[in-house]
């Protein structure tokens, strides 16, 4: 596209689509209509590409494929673009999941035209983080996210909106400083910022673990894990629905994906030496966050409180360093990105109605939307890791990979899942069983035919993957054997140092 490549193309589409709804004036009826139109319709242009590129994409080998590579503002940093079986499956996700936010987004009636230039950009800033291969390219593209959704909750979210808003920003800004640190200093001692060259670069043992901790304060933010994850409930209670979506299902994976892309193969030694750390914050993560969601009102915050639980299946997977833990947490990511996306729609679909999220304000809807009960019912039993859906294939292969490595971790982790099937199915229990007792929930409309496309797509794959995986494993399964062997013979041959 103009000269580049098919993954410039994802990042110059959303582009195109703000700059249009920006050369758009005035807000009548008519105007707001094109807007919408515009922006949905460009982000569903943006899927087919990344579609095209998925077809161009051969899973079999576990190198970076789709590579564009031009001279930026110096020898040292370029612009670099590529994706292997690690990251695909997330812009497949990212792309997925934006023009449902966009046609979701149908109650947002002030200031439309900015709304969705902010989610245009921030569609291209996403998409960015995954495909980068300069290191500066991600940081500038993993930073820059912060900015649109920091808008997004500010401007167009709930009546805490503003403390939300900077508590989001400050929070994972002041992380990510330090990552910058780690950045320059990496530069110093490798003379590049080309991920594919960092990647085989000995960094020493000593040097890592400071670098490893400056990477990790800024991606445990971004997931976030606990004791960092103070932030992200009042984020989704304030944020608009589609920004609670794209936050849940894109924005958490960031963390968990640079975890994969930079800590892991980068630093191997380190990973090695702060695996107990992260698995004693992770399992603290999945009883404790799970503890506090049972005791919600708010139905956001009960959702936003599972998302740090089931991250915290992530994290332990991942550093477990086994293929099944690894392959395991990227797949719980995909299926979290598309239950948890789901389950802040179904928030919204009756909150557009109602105007509140408290539980009690709600219960026996299964008598007037046997449809939204039906979509609510398969996403809740996804969140629980029910088999035959895409939430148990992510937790069962991450507790596999976990069990052959620390048996403890996994047996206090698999309490995790009992403790999700008792919020989340008494949230269910308490919203659509009973009788209906409120006046206002009799007249209450079942799905329109637009909330039933808005769906379907995320039932559908719900479903799919909780019977056939495979999409998503053999995708990734190249690249991950191949971070596997790669972490194997670094701590071996550090071993074989005697270091």
């Amino acid at each position: 596209m103009f000269g580049f490549g098919i993954l410039s193309g994802l990042l110059i589409l959303p582009l195109i689509g703000a700059a249009a709804i920006l050369v758009l004036r005035g807000d009548d009826p008519a105007t707001v209509n094109n807007i919408r139109w515009i922006a949905f319709w460009t982000t569903v242009a943006t899927f087919i590409l990344s579609l095209v590129a998925w077809y161009d994409f051969n899973p079999a080998e576990s190198g970076f494929q789709l590579v564009e590579q031009k001279t930026w503002f110096s020898s040292a940093i370029s612009y670099k673009l590529g994706v292997d079986g690690m990251s695909m499956p997330f812009v497949l996700l990212t792309t997925l999941l934006m023009p449902i936010s966009i046609a979701a987004s149908p109650s947002v009636e002030r200031r439309v035209a900015e709304y969705m230039v902010a989610f245009l950009v921030l569609e291209t800033l996403m998409i960015g983080v995954f495909v980068a291969l300069d290191l500066v390219l991600f940081y500038l593209f993993f930073e820059g996210g912060l900015i649109p959704m920091f808008l997004i909750i500010g401007v167009w979210g709930g009546k805490r909106r503003v403390y939300a808003a900077f508590k989001f920003f400050l929070y994972t800004m002041l992380g990510s400083l330090l990552m910058l640190l780690a950045i320059m200093a990496m530069y110093w001692t490798a003379k590049t910022t080309d991920i594919t060259v960092l990647l085989h670069t000995n960094f020493p043992a000593g040097m890592q673990k400071w670098l490893w901790l400056a990477f990790f304060a800024s991606f445990a933010v971004k997931m976030p894990m606990w004791p960092v994850h103070t932030w992200l409930p009042d984020a989704h209670v304030e944020a608009p629905t589609a920004g609670s979506v794209i936050l849940a299902a894109i924005l958490l994976k960031m963390g968990g994906y640079g975890f994969i892309r930079f800590s892991l193969p980068m630093f191997p030694d380190a990973s090695q030496f702060f695996a107990p750390l992260v698995y004693a914050l992770s399992v603290i993560a999945i009883i404790y966050t799970s503890l506090v969601a049972l005791v919600q009102e708010d139905m956001k915050k009960l959702i936003a409180y599972s998302s740090v639980a089931h991250m915290g299946f992530v994290t332990m997977g991942l550093f477990a360093m086994t293929p099944q833990g690894v392959q395991g947490a990227i797949f719980l990511m995909i299926s979290h990105g598309l239950v948890s996306g789901a389950l802040f729609l179904c928030v919204g679909v009756i909150y557009d109605r109602m105007h509140t999220r408290d539980i009690d304000a709600y219960g026996g809807l299964v008598q007037r939307m046997p449809l939204y009960a039906t979509a609510f019912m398969i996403f809740t039993l996804a969140n629980v890791g029910l088999p035959g859906t895409s939430g148990f294939i992510g937790e069962f292969l991450t507790l596999l990979g976990t069990f052959s490595v620390n048996s403890w971790v996994a047996l206090f982790a698999t309490t995790g899942v009992i403790l999700s099937a008792a919020y989340a199915l008494y949230l269910y229990r308490r919203i659509i069983f009973g009788v209906i007792e409120k006046p206002n929930l009799m007249a209450i409309a079942d799905l329109s035919a637009r909330e039933v496309v808005i769906f379907a797509p995320l039932v559908i794959l719900t479903i799919y993957y909780g019977v056939h995986p495979q999409p998503v494993i053999d995708a990734s399964a190249a690249s991950v054997d191949a971070l596997i062997k790669g972490l194997g013979q670094a701590l071996g041959a550090t071993k074989a140092a005697g270091l």
